[in-house]
């Protein structure tokens, strides 16, 4: 039995990873300021005799003892949300990151930084590979983002240069599931939302860009092994699902498998919004002897389940998403 300390544990990706640690037998403390984070999504991990929550933002320090291993997933992750306050978003990826790395230095903690396929920007090698330093507009509208997560890697690193922390650096390529955000403005979520509800389907640009749809399941599996790997590798590694799709390809599925009649309509392009997005996965294959298992198909049918549920709960009744930006992420 482990002590696991989650930020961003009430996020979609932080619950996920709560739940099966606790389910392994582990002691977690999940922390999350519920900027992006929902109550809805670890309400019933108090169920499990180990699990703690803690209203706590990353900006300011915090101390815990005798925690061994620590998972940063505190940063608003999609489009919508971190360019809302942006200047919040790129305080909680650096400042926040840094004070939780403290924290896991006196404790000699193990420390997993989740890091974004967005640190490749519009990217100019394909598929993108760990050794490729990216492509990223520094003064964009997505760079709170792009650079807050390429500062935060540094800072992991420069920890593990210098003070010998264990630390594991995870770039994360576009993932969905259940407990994603009603309103977050994902591309999967709004076209599943927008399919049921008969709604149009809004393409920014063409819908030529693509990107590669990872199943929540599997970034967890992956993130559990890449903590367990040896103190002298630290990644980064790529998680992702090199199965490459266009969104609009994307957008005639989900059309499918909802047996919805929604139109597809397009919209302008946004500013900065990457062309091409595929991981190479070859160095997670070799070291964590991962790749994932869930099928685009099988994942959506499952997600597309989670927001029928969702739909049809009185708390959303009178939410309309039709507005919302789809920036392929």
């Amino acid at each position: 039995m482990k002590d696991i300390l989650v930020a961003g544990g009430a996020g979609f990706v932080g619950s996920h990873l709560c739940e099966i640690l606790l389910r392994q037998g582990h002691r977690v403390t999940c922390i999350d300021n519920f900027y992006t984070g929902r109550y809805e999504n670890i309400s019933h991990l108090y169920a499990f005799p180990y699990f703690k929550f803690i209203r706590h933002d990353v900006l300011q320090p915090l101390s815990i003892v005798g925690i061994d291993e620590i998972y940063n997933l505190a940063c608003p992750a999609s489009p919508l949300h971190y360019q809302k306050d942006s200047i919040y978003t790129l305080k909680t990826s650096v400042i926040g990151t840094l004070n939780l790395l403290e924290l896991a230095r006196k404790n000699h903690s193990r420390f997993l930084q989740a890091s974004t396929s967005e640190v490749y920007g519009d990217p100019q090698v394909h598929p993108q590979t760990e050794i490729y330093w990216g492509n990223v507009n520094p003064n964009g509208v997505r760079s709170c983002y792009d650079e807050g997560k390429r500062c935060a890697e540094s800072l992991c690193m420069d920890y593990y240069r210098q003070h010998g922390l264990p630390v594991k650096i995870i770039r994360i390529f576009n993932t969905y599931g259940p407990n994603m955000s009603f309103d977050d403005g994902r591309v999967v979520s709004n076209f599943i939302i927008q399919a049921l509800r008969r709604q149009d389907i809004t393409l920014y640009g063409d819908g030529s860009q693509t990107r590669s749809f990872q199943y929540i399941d599997d970034l967890i599996d992956g993130m559990l092994r890449m903590m367990c790997t040896v103190d002298s590798f630290t990644g980064p590694v790529n998680l992702g699902n090199p199965e490459e799709c266009t969104i609009k390809d994307l957008a005639v599925q989900v059309i499918k498998l909802t047996q919805s009649d929604a139109r597809i309509v397009c919209r302008p392009l946004p500013m900065d919004d990457p062309c091409r997005r595929k991981p190479d996965i070859g160095l997670a294959c070799r070291m964590l002897e991962w790749k994932p298992m869930v099928s685009l198909n099988e994942g959506l049918l499952n997600t597309i389940h989670y927001f029928k549920n969702i739909l049809n709960t009185k708390e959303h009744e009178e939410v309309d998403i039709k507005g919302f930006a789809v920036i392929g992420s």
